[in-house]
């Protein structure tokens, strides 16, 4: 079975080393290059093609430039920040550069590893605890007796039950027996009636509306879908 191409960028050189160590130990991983700043990024990403690149929020750099750069011209590559700023904004701005995973180091190490399963199936992971504080910056969510969902079409369930299943457009078209066109257009409008900017919100709010885990949100077949920006 071939190993997951794994790539890490922080600038503490022990934390580095133990990141190293630990991967190098398991026969599922091969590490393929590491850095220390964002510019480090952007050439392992160019250079290695990692299948998945670790990186730090700290590091010297326009890191979430980085972040951006690479999910659009190495769109095969995941990305998951691992950083010990348990914030949400810089969660929400990772995410919508293109990050698929936000773990936090004061976790279990077991949260890298299922970061890494998640977004290697296309799925986007936030560290338990944290990813409910995540739910709550979302608007339209805060609100236990908020029932949007309720308002949405038969067709817009349909397609909700699909992300929350980890599909992409193009998978969704083509079980629905519809368009890849036809099925940005429900997102959109998904988007617009639950107040939110993006698939990963989407997924999240329905999800804290049906009490579930967050578990993961599909990645589109062209990058992330994002709401219109209002005028």
């Amino acid at each position: 079975m071939a190993r997951v191409r794994l790539a890490f960028a922080d600038d503490h050189p022990t934390l580095l080393r133990g990141m190293q160590a630990l991967f190098l130990e398991d026969p599922r991983f091969e590490i393929v290059a590491t850095g220390s700043s964002a510019g480090d990024a952007e050439r392992i990403a160019s250079e290695s093609n990692p299948e998945i690149l670790i990186l730090d929020l700290s590091m010297p750099g326009d890191v979430y430039g980085a972040i951006r750069l690479i999910a659009r011209r190495q769109s095969k590559i995941n990305i998951i920040v691992f950083t010990a700023y348990a914030n949400i904004d810089f969660a929400v701005k990772a995410l919508d550069a293109g990050a698929r995973g936000y773990v936090l180091k004061g976790r279990p190490v077991d949260d890298l590893y299922d970061a890494i399963g998640a977004v290697g199936s296309g799925k986007t992971f936030v560290s338990p605890g944290f990813a409910e504080k995540l739910l709550e910056h979302i608007p339209g969510v805060r609100s236990p007796d908020d029932r949007r969902r309720g308002q949405l079409s038969h067709r817009e369930k349909q397609i909700v039950e699909y992300l929350l299943d980890g599909k992409t457009n193009r998978q969704i078209a083509t079980d629905l027996n519809l368009s890849e066109k036809t099925i940005k257009h429900y997102m959109t409008n998904l988007m617009i009636k639950l107040k939110v900017k993006n698939r990963v919100e989407v997924v999240l709010a329905v999800q804290s509306q049906l009490r579930q885990p967050f578990a993961g949100v599909p990645e589109s077949s062209d990058g992330l879908d994002r709401a219109p920006a209002e005028p």
